[in-house]
């Protein structure tokens, strides 16, 4: 858990770089939601990566985050001084916050009125022009509260390309942000009501002409929360998305940039509704509910560039929905505890679509998709034992569960030289995994925990390697010399084992924070992806290690220095481009 301080004391005022102080907690790309593309913007952990689609579950007051159409996560739209908790549980089979929680969950809950002042605002301003500003303003009356904030951030960037290997074309990449939230909640009698508002821009480059992305939506959401003896809870939410990105060849000498691929709007609708009641029974305490989510989305896009224009055009997308009902139970007896957990959804994936065409007017391709459908069921067991006031032994089992995406299921895309084509008869990713562990007070103020486990992923979701160029292939057409043909496929599996140590605490006037996670994945391949077994999934590091050391004086000068190392990885399936290992320092301080 990290909380509202820790969040503020955070060098960036990032979301993503706040989660990094969970080891195991990764993106699919190690730069943040600056320079980074906005698609590969995702969570997960414990070594389940390999793909730009979020594994790990994020929530903001209940409400799921991940972009109806792609799955991955719209970082800007969180600015820090909204958020007062985040929780990670790693570990997936989360049975009562839905589907999605393959490897964990992250859950995030918006800042409550407290001592803060009713007005507030900060102004930052460094090199390269940036530019970082947020306000909030808080409006209590009886009864009642209203909380309004609002964020800009602008910089020139850097340029992503190393000195040695930049030619005339390479630039700064700039980012442009903005984001604002509303929100009401309101007393009546043991019931409360909280109305939620938020919307975000975000806009950047890639440091090469025709490389810019832009996204932008707006999320609302309804929550009543029951407070008398027996706690309910009803929530009702609707999010729009639009999404909008240019991609360019560069040649060898990176002298020029032409460009390829323009989508143009990839708009996205996300519903949701959950009920939920938690009675009590003696010792036993419920939760009993159900939930749904329809998402839909479709992406335009211009294509086949001859002397600068485009020459096609391309429209594919379908839509989706999970409804689930859930139960859980926890008991407590004398120094032990147990928790049970079960759901079952059903899931459907229909009106898939791809229409390919010039854009004088014949249609090339036309591919109409079969409607699908079935069950899945996940679930968790997990008991807890005070072996000593100072110590205690933990241990759970699980079963979760992932729809694919519709970029995974309807949308060609191009990295490069590379070229990816999608598969609309992909089947849901599903999980089961077991962990053991042991938490221990050594004092007052500090305390460690330790965890290992084990975990398989069947029907992962990955980009498999099945050509080279130069040549013509499905769906994607030419693909030049080194570039490689890829197919989003259902691996055999993934099977990941690990383990993860935490210790924090105090001492006098110093705190210290260590999170660190060693992860084995591999990947299990057979027929088309034989080529992948045995090798590690993209993007997952072996090592990583998050450590912070911080100092308060009696003056409230406040003093903290977080490091972090993410070892070597892999930047592709076939483990043959090596990322080096990467170690960042931030340091904050402050004082009144």
């Amino acid at each position: 858990m990290i909380d509202q301080s820790r969040i503020g004391q955070s060098a960036s005022g990032r979301l993503e770089d706040v989660l990094r102080d969970a080891a195991g907690a990764l993106g699919f790309r190690r730069s943040d939601s600056r320079s980074s593309h906005a698609t590969n913007q995702s969570i997960t952990l414990r070594g389940l990566g390999g793909n730009a689609s979020s594994r790990a579950l994020l929530l903001l007051d209940g409400v799921p985050q991940g972009d109806p159409f792609g799955g991955w996560i719209s970082f800007p739209a969180y600015s820090t001084e909204r958020i007062g908790l985040l929780r990670v549980t790693r570990g997936g089979g989360s049975a009562y916050f839905g589907p999605g929680a393959l490897a964990g969950t992250v859950e995030l809950e918006s800042a409550a009125p407290g001592s803060e002042a009713r007005i507030a605002g900060s102004l930052a301003a460094g090199s390269r022009d940036s530019l970082d500003a947020r306000a909030s303003l808080l409006l209590p009356s009886a009864g009642r509260f209203v909380t309004l904030s609002g964020a800009v951030a602008r910089g020139d960037g850097f340029v992503p390309v190393r000195a040695a290997d930049r030619g005339p074309i390479d630039r700064p990449a700039p980012y442009r942000q903005s984001s604002g939230s509303a929100r009401i909640v309101q007393d009546i009698g043991t019931t409360e009501a909280q109305l939620s508002l938020g919307a975000f821009d975000d806009r950047r480059d890639r440091g090469v002409p025709f490389t810019s992305n832009r996204g932008k939506g707006f999320d609302t959401s309804l929550r009543v929360v029951g407070k008398g003896a027996t706690r309910w809870s009803t929530l009702v939410y609707a999010q729009f998305r639009n999404f909008a990105s240019s991609f360019s060849s560069i040649d060898e000498g990176r002298t020029s940039s032409t460009q390829t691929l323009d989508q143009y709007s990839v708009p996205s609708r996300g519903l949701g509704f959950r009920a939920e009641i938690s009675p009590t029974h003696g010792p036993i305490g419920f939760r009993l509910g159900a939930d749904g989510r329809f998402v839909s989305g479709t992406t335009r896009e211009n294509y086949q560039f001859v002397a600068g224009e485009p020459t096609r055009k391309r429209e594919a997308g379908g839509r989706s929905r999970t409804v689930g009902m859930f139960a859980a139970a926890s008991v407590a007896r004398g120094a032990a505890t147990l928790n049970a957990s079960g759901r079952v959804d059903r899931w459907a994936i229909g009106n898939g679509t791809f229409v390919q065409q010039s854009l004088d007017g014949p249609i090339l391709t036309d591919m109409q998709f079969n409607d699908r459908g079935g069950w899945q069921a996940s679930g968790r067991l997990a008991g807890e034992v005070a072996v000593t006031s100072r110590l205690s032994l933990r241990a759970a089992a699980y079963r979760g569960w992932r729809l694919p995406t519709l970029n995974e299921l309807y949308r060609p895309f191009r990295a490069g030289a590379d070229a990816t084509a999608p598969n609309a008869e992909l089947d849901p990713e599903t999980m089961v995994g077991a962990e053991v562990g042991g938490d221990v007070y050594l004092a007052t103020d500090w305390n460690a925990s330790v965890t290992g486990y084990t975990a398989r992923l069947d029907g992962a979701i990955a980009n498999v390697t099945l050509g080279t160029g130069p040549g013509v292939f499905p769906i994607v057409g030419f693909v030049g010399t080194g570039g490689a043909y890829r197919q989003r496929q259902n691996l055999d599996s993934i099977l990941s084992r690990g383990f993860e140590a935490d210790v924090a605490g105090k001492l006098g006037t110093f705190d210290a924070r260590l999170s660190y996670a060693f992860v084995d994945a591999r990947v299990e391949g057979t027929g088309a992806a034989a080529s992948l077994d045995g090798k590690r999934p993209a993007q997952t590091p072996r090592h990583q290690l998050s450590a912070t050391i911080g100092w308060s004086s009696v003056r409230d000068l406040d003093v903290s220095v977080t490091g972090r190392l993410l070892s070597a990885q892999f930047e592709d399936d076939l483990n043959s481009r090596r990322l080096d290992p990467a170690v960042t320092f931030d340091g904050f301080a402050s004082l009144p």
